[in-house]
This record gives structure tokens, sequence and C-alpha cells, in this order.
């Protein structure tokens, strides 16, 4: 793998940027933009997601706005790593759905001077820390928390609330199965 150096011959130092929130927050939608910003940088930049999210492509990162940006399919963590090569940026949508060894192939990425930057929910549908952003979140140099618009009274939204009586804590869907709740709202809906 490429280590990027700067002028004086020095490794360079990567970072790790999580961008987290509840659906319909906007993550993935800024997600592209800081790639896009970077492709216009002419940085060369990879970007991967979890191969189960089909949603809206097999093979694009896609915002529900319906912006897009091409990635590779993963089925695990790993294989970032087997996957990146000379790259400045490297971007992972959806890393809720990765495994818990994605902190330690981001902080590998970082350390070998790739700029990471990372998008997921931070909590589950029943509010609980999701996956490995709580603890991609602790070793990250920068954290954007973004919101959604609670779509019952449109205070601020930090929850995403199943609508599905589902339990399963992976369960891909749109505004058919969840819907963004400010917490006063998401306690309303969730008591028995």
């Amino acid at each position: 793998m490429f280590i990027e150096r700067d002028v004086n011959g020095h490794k360079k130092a990567g970072t790790i940027e999580v961008i987290a929130g509840s659906m319909f927050s906007g993550k993935t939608e800024e997600l592209i933009r800081r790639l896009k910003r970077a492709r216009i940088a002419k940085q060369k930049v990879e970007i991967f997601k979890p191969a189960i999210d089909v949603r809206y492509s097999d093979t694009e990162v896609v915002s529900h706005d319906e912006n897009s940006i091409r990635s590779t399919p993963v089925d695990n963590s790993a294989n970032i790593l087997l996957l990146t090569g000379d790259v400045d940026v490297v971007g992972i949508d959806e890393a809720q759905f990765f495994d818990n060894g994605l902190a330690d192939v981001v902080l590998k990425l970082a350390n070998m001077g790739v700029r990471v930057i990372i998008a997921g929910l931070d909590m589950d549908f029943k509010g609980v820390p999701f996956g490995p952003i709580p603890g991609l979140m602790a070793v990250a140099d920068f954290v954007t928390k973004v919101h959604a618009i609670c779509v019952r009274c449109g205070s601020i939204a930090q929850f995403s609330h199943r609508l599905s009586e589902k339990e399963q804590v992976v369960l891909l869907g749109e505004k058919d199965i969840y819907e963004p709740l400010c917490r006063s709202c998401y306690n309303k809906a969730t008591k028995p």
C-alpha cells in the first residue's frame, strides 16, 4: 500500500472523520459531498459500502435525495484494506453494518496517511449504539453529528423509529419501515 509523504519525506498523517446520526439526517449526502470535493481537489478516492446494502444500487452509494457516487461493495471490513490501493481518501458508507474490525482498518489507513470518511447510524431502532460506530467515534479526529426532522412534531430528530414489528437489528428499509423522531415522540411511540 502507498504511504503518502510530505515535502520533507516524513510520513503524512491521515485523519478519521465520522458522520453519524439517525436515518434521514443527511449522513450519506454529507459523505458524498466530502468525497466529491476530494475528487475536485484531484485526490485519489476509493469508496466502500457493505455488500448487504442494495436498497438503491448494488454498486453505488446513494442518498435519499438520489445523489450518488460509485462504490465497491464489500462483505467485511478486512476487504477494505485488501482493495485499497494508492489512494488519498477512503469513504465508507453505512458503517454500522460492518464488523467491529472496522475501527482497526480505519486506524491502519489513517496511520498510512489516508483521510478516512465514514458515515453511519449511531443508534439502532431501539436507541442502542449501533455496531462499530461508537468505537469509530472514539478514535475519530472529527465527528459530525447530523439530525433529521421529527415527522410527528417538527423538532430535531435523533432516533430512527421502526414502524415494523420485526425485531432483528439489521432490517434494511426506507420511509415504509422507519421514521425519524425526536426524543419525546420516540419515547411516546415506544412506550408499551
